[in-house]
């Protein structure tokens, strides 16, 4: 799928040369190989990061609240994202225009994302400090999430058309556009994101049972739940500051993993959600490069397009041998 994904598009280039090009030669075309290095190569490589880091968010989060309808969102952070967002972009009207260029660049996108994302993750913890129950955490991330929904909705009402445009178009996730030294920031974060969640894997198996058992076996809840929130907010956090937010992946990739190798064991289902949600992620891409045609769709659809039908075709295969 990775060399698939930098073969196809717009332009198809054959796999010798993108082999080529990837090992340090040079390809048949010059331009075959400007393409490749500066825009399929890092295209790639993001769809990687954002579907191990939303897959792995998507089981975490399932696990710790035991709902098949959790996903990375599911505290609130990409609404919080959002909303970093929509003050930049809904009201940059209202900054002095020097402010206003360095606000609407992809830097200051990125920052008010983050900012966003991290605002909400800082309100979460304050408050699960205070919360035992777990299910409450859950409800309390979802109103986080209302709450800045709403915030949006009245920015958006006295935007612009062009605003409007531009916020819509963040809104649809976009795995391109991204420079070296953008990946490399969220490369880091995905990996510091996956580093913690695989340290997880024992206590999550534990949560399984319920959060009664995971005590009984000695297991510190309160420090669990905190590391793998904040697992999941670096995970999901960084990947919506710099993709946008990306639907479908992190609800359902742990599920086609589940329902793949017919267990709940996470030492097979951590590495499993991984790699197909890298997969995955980078099969959605192909298929928004629209191959021989110069329209690229955005991802957010694909996504949803592609893998809700895959999931349900699982579900009715796994009742029918039953």
């Amino acid at each position: 799928m990775f060399f698939m994904s930098i073969s196809l598009g717009s332009v198809s280039i054959p796999f010798k040369d993108v082999y080529t090009s990837l090992t340090g030669g040079e390809a048949s075309k010059s331009t075959w190989e400007y393409i490749i290095i500066n825009y399929r190569l890092p295209k790639a490589i993001t769809a990687i990061l954002v579907g191990t880091g939303l897959s792995i968010s998507g089981l975490l989060m399932q696990t710790l609240f035991r709902n098949p309808l959790a996903g990375p969102y599911v505290l609130g952070l990409s609404s919080g994202a959002s909303l970093g967002v929509a003050f930049v972009i809904l009201g940059a009207g209202f900054l002095p225009y020097f402010l206003k260029v360095i606000a609407l660049s992809s830097y200051g996108i990125v920052l008010a994302s983050t900012l966003g994302s991290t605002l909400v993750l800082l309100l979460v913890l304050l408050v699960s400090q205070r919360l035992r129950d777990t299910m409450a955490i859950l409800i309390v991330g979802l109103m986080f999430g209302s709450f800045t929904t709403a915030i949006v909705s009245v920015l958006t009402y006295f935007s612009t058309a062009e605003q409007l445009q531009k916020f819509t178009f963040w809104s649809l996730g976009n795995l391109g556009n991204l420079s070296w030294n953008s990946i490399c920031v969220l490369a880091f974060s995905v990996c510091s994101g996956l580093v913690l969640s695989a340290g997880s894997i024992k206590p999550l198996n534990a949560l399984l049972l319920g959060e009664n058992y995971a005590k009984s076996m000695g297991l510190n809840l309160k420090k669990t739940r905190l590391v793998i929130i904040f697992a999941t907010s670096i995970l999901s956090g960084s990947i919506t500051a710099f993709a946008g937010p990306i639907a479908f992946i992190g609800l359902a990739v742990p599920h086609i993993a589940k329902l793949t190798f017919q267990t709940s064991d996470h030492k097979i289902l951590f590495w499993s959600t991984l790699l197909f949600g890298a997969i995955i992620v980078l099969f959605c891409d192909i298929v928004s490069q629209m191959p021989g045609f110069d329209v690229t769709l955005p991802i957010n659809a694909i996504t949803s397009i592609i893998g809700a039908p895959v999931v349900i075709w699982l579900l009715v295969r796994k009742r029918n041998f039953q």
